[in-house]
């Protein structure tokens, strides 16, 4: 197989990217390989494999990684593979990658091609998950904080805590389906894939292949509630004790006056006044083990 695998040496948790590279070389003689040098560099690389008709291309990296890696790669026959190298590594668990180096590598000798899903938010990829409410204000919280201060999960689940106690929900409008509902959510998740990362579970039922999304509305409930539900989003319950509600979609228009804030993939971005959320079936192909 003509392979390409792009190495984000940023990621992967102070991995080393020449033990990366010895890897991929011992077990993938004849792969190329590239180091990435700054955004969207990924989708520059891959693109390029494309052009030069490259069977597969492998992101090493996180969820921003593979997300850019994979933006090149939709509506072409070139798959995606994933070695995963971030800290939540939603997609990669998605597809039951394993998190070690080598083990990773070793799967991808052994994975099969299957067509997937992918989601698009106002024109933009999104591989896993997309949405609004308290979780984007925290992904942009963090990415604000991480211009100043430390990254890591320390900062990152203080800055959680705190909008946990300070965020209030904001009144928007959906259309899906040819029907209209107004809500006041903590949150509002498009699920291709089941989890953020690190096994937590918005939505246990959601499939990367079978065309749909998964509308999960977490609801602004007491703070008690919520902190009871909590541990059901580690299992497969998709009730989460009554404070989700759920709904299969293909395309929903999202409003809310003036600045809404979201994420893809955990990357926070900002819109004003709508968003459009929708699915593109088997749009890209992918290397599961």
């Amino acid at each position: 197989m003509k392979i390409l695998f792009i190495i984000n040496p940023k990621s992967g948790k102070g991995r080393d990217p020449q033990d990366t590279v010895n890897c991929i070389k011992l077990n993938f003689p004849q792969a190329a390989w590239a180091l990435t040098t700054g955004p969207r560099h990924a989708t520059e690389l891959a693109a390029k494999a494309v052009s030069q008709q490259y069977e597969a291309v492998v992101a090493v990296g996180g969820d921003g990684t593979i997300n850019e890696t994979a933006q090149a790669l939709v509506n072409t026959p070139t798959a995606l593979g994933v070695i995963p190298g971030g800290s939540g590594n939603g997609f990669a668990r998605e597809l039951r990658m394993p998190l070690h180096l080598q083990e990773a590598v070793f799967c991808l000798q052994k994975a099969k091609t299957v067509r997937c899903d992918v989601g698009q938010a106002n024109g933009e990829l999104f591989l896993n998950l997309a949405g609004v409410g308290i979780e984007a204000q925290i992904a942009y919280d963090f990415m604000q904080y991480g211009k100043t201060g430390k990254r890591g999960m320390w900062p990152y689940f203080k800055l959680g805590a705190k909008d946990a106690f300070t965020y209030q929900p904001q009144e928007m409008q959906l259309e899906y389906d040819g029907r209209r509902e107004t809500i006041r959510p903590l949150s509002v998740t498009f699920a291709n894939g089941t989890q953020y990362g690190s096994n937590f579970k918005i939505a246990p039922q959601a499939s990367l292949t079978d065309g749909w999304l998964e509308k999960v509305v977490i609801k602004n409930v007491h703070k008690l509630k919520l902190l009871a539900a909590a541990p059901t989003f580690f299992t497969d319950d998709s009730t989460h004790l009554g404070v989700t509600d759920t709904t299969r979609v293909k395309h929903v228009l999202l409003r809310q006056p003036g600045e809404i804030i979201y994420h893809l993939d955990g990357e926070p971005k900002k819109t004003q006044d709508q968003l459009e959320i929708k699915i593109l079936p088997a749009a890209l192909n992918v290397l599961i083990p």
